[in-house]
């Protein structure tokens, strides 16, 4: 088990609406131990759930249900974690959502390389899922997921209900794409609330999913394969 201290109104033209999921709230295990996350004894490679640093965040986990690309459960519970810096960098920014009445929406974090391994099975491109490759049996490439320092995420309104963003978690199109156009004005510039919000603290997102972030100094955490 990964240790712990607590590449997916208005509607969209060329496909249908996003479909609404409801989020779950986790409760923490009273064998996690709960810490003080501003510690400076905290250690940066651990691993944090997300949802116990950040109560507010609602949990979409696309990959425990199935409601994803692979119509398959291939996450065993619904719980996001996150190196200790990335998950403190997120409640930054949904301190700063909470100013304009919003929320984040999370539909993955850390992934386990094998799931990673899967997923390339089905969609071969490296234009949406990083390539997995194993030195021996030890993971020597793949992606932010897999060390804990990127997350999939959109927004929610603060009454919890998910809102309209360019496309579905998981879009292999064009339309997923930052530059898409054709996208509703109200839409983009949701996107671009939560662009901003993220880059203010330390996350950049990739061209191909409007929805990808990665944490700065991803490559200071290593590869892992530790299940959920």
């Amino acid at each position: 088990m990964v240790p712990l201290l607590l590449n997916c109104g208005e509607s969209t033209p060329t496909s249908s609406p996003p479909a609404l999921a409801e989020p779950t709230q986790i409760p923490v295990s009273d064998a996690q131990a709960v810490v003080h996350m501003d510690a400076a004894s905290v250690d940066p490679n651990q691993f944090v759930d997300l949802q116990s640093l950040v109560p507010e965040v609602l949990l979409d986990m696309r990959y425990a249900s199935e409601n994803n690309f692979t119509h398959k459960k291939v996450y065993p519970k619904a719980r996001c974690l996150l190196r200790a810096p990335v998950a403190k960098a997120l409640r930054r920014v949904q301190d700063r959502l909470r100013t304009q009445q919003l929320q984040l929406w999370i539909w993955d974090c850390y992934r386990p390389f094998h799931v990673q391994e899967e997923f390339w099975k089905l969609v071969p491109n490296p234009k949406y899922v990083a390539k997995p490759i194993r030195r021996g049996k030890t993971p020597w490439r793949g992606s932010k997921h897999n060390r804990g320092a990127a997350v999939d995420l959109s927004l929610a309104d603060t009454s919890g209900t998910q809102l309209v963003m360019p496309t579905n978690h998981d879009d292999f199109s064009e339309r997923a794409h930052r530059d898409a156009e054709g996208i509703p004005m109200a839409v983009a510039a949701r996107a671009r609330i939560l662009d901003e919000a993220m880059r203010a603290e330390g996350f950049q997102g990739i061209e191909s999913e409007w929805w990808h972030y990665d944490y700065a100094g991803w490559q200071d955490y290593e590869l892992s394969d530790e299940s959920l």
